[in-house]
């Protein structure tokens, strides 16, 4: 058996700005919708060059595209908005990503937004999902459930699409495996020559066939399942990871940390050769997954700084309660001094004594331990 990768990179990009559209834009994009509603049909603004097609759709928001290779975006009503929500949402398409990376994403944003006008400072994004995929061609590989070994409360969905279901000895033929939950972690892998043919994405096709050229092979041929199989292997991190345990944010964000988050993903999450030991964990990965590992730490390479930002809290928090622990002996030894302790069983006697008086002043202190200790957790920011 032997995999060969036909693409890595970015797969999907959605970023949020707390920011609202100006009246002039407003406007134009209502009659545009208007527009759209009338003719049954996507209606063109052009902003700076750049063509929007604004939807029907979008209840009392606006829905616009530029295109396959560019992004959906949707804007909240300024006159309508929830409060706390964000006013703008963009999601970058696949092809734009997988032809440009997020280069290509951070440049198309900024050029839409500045042709839109719409105002917005750096502090005012907000990445809500990354996705990184990896495709694969082995048509002999066929996903087993029991083979993926994820943490435990991990929900994992198994996949056979009816046009892709095929009866063999062994029962229907597994198409996709889906574990976890988007807006956390989660890995999907699918038969993606499959979609692709469903779907008429054939840009894929185009993609797989460079891959293939630059390797000095034959290209594909997508009538013929068992020699073009070609199998994605599509790692998703929601806001959950994105913004609390790695607290990406912005564009700068993204490009010093994503492969630290990616890299920590195949860590948790593995596909597996299944085994006969008890451990799951202690079960060899699949070839194909190490392919996937091997080919995300590679292109990710440069977008990792090898720190957890939890990591760094936790030890700023463990430090500084050792200082308060220091701190506080000292005033103890100090504070027995003044009591005429002598010795050291005197003091730990004199400090569990202590204690209890410290207690009861708290109770009878003007202001509420509660209080204060809310106060005490605002000025601290380790969590």
């Amino acid at each position: 058996m032997n995999a060969e990768i036909l693409h890595r990179g970015f797969d999907g990009l959605r970023f949020t700005v707390t920011t609202d559209i100006l009246p002039e834009l407003r406007e134009e994009l209502v009659a545009a919708k208007a527009e759209a509603i009338r003719t049954n049909a996507d209606a063109m603004i052009e902003r700076g060059g750049i063509a929007f097609a604004v939807r029907r759709k979008g209840g009392m928001a606006f829905s616009a595209h530029t295109g396959e290779y560019g992004a959906e975006w949707y804007f909240l009503d300024p006159e309508n908005r929830p409060a706390n929500n964000p006013g703008v949402t963009v999601d970058f398409r696949a092809f734009l990503l997988a032809s440009g990376g997020l280069q290509a994403a951070r440049v198309h944003f900024e050029d839409c937004m500045a042709a839109l006008g719409i105002p917005y400072v750096e502090t005012q994004l907000r990445v809500s999902r990354v996705d990184f995929a990896v495709d694969i061609l082995a048509p002999w590989f066929e996903p087993e459930r029991e083979a993926l070994v994820a943490p435990q409360g991990t929900r994992v969905t198994e996949g056979a699409g009816v046009e892709e279901t095929e009866t063999h000895g062994t029962g229907t033929r597994i198409t996709g495996l889906r574990a976890g939950a988007v807006v956390n972690r989660q890995l999907a892998i699918y038969d993606k020559r499959a979609e692709v043919i469903a779907k008429g994405k054939s840009g894929w096709l185009t993609i797989w066939n460079h891959a293939r050229t630059e390797a000095g092979r034959p290209l594909l041929d997508l009538t013929d399942p068992d020699k073009s199989r070609v199998w994605r292997f599509e790692l998703r991190l929601g806001s959950k990871q994105l913004r609390n345990r790695w607290e990406m944010r912005n564009w700068a964000d993204l490009e010093a940390m994503i492969g630290d988050a990616f890299t920590d993903f195949g860590q948790r999450m593995r596909y597996c050769i299944v085994g006969t030991d008890r451990n799951r964990s202690r079960w060899p990965l699949h070839e194909l997954w190490q392919a996937v590992t091997v080919a995300i730490d590679g292109s990710l390479a440069s977008m990792r700084s090898g720190v957890i930002p939890q990591d760094v809290k936790a030890a700023n928090r463990e430090e500084h309660k050792r200082m308060l622990d220091g701190q506080l002996l000292g005033l103890l030894v100090s504070r027995a001094a003044t009591e005429d302790i002598a010795d050291a069983e005197a003091f730990y006697a004199f400090v569990r004594r202590h204690a209890g008086a410290l207690m009861d002043a708290g109770r009878e202190h003007p202001v509420p331990v509660d209080e204060r200790l809310a106060k005490a957790h605002a000025r601290y920011r380790f969590r």
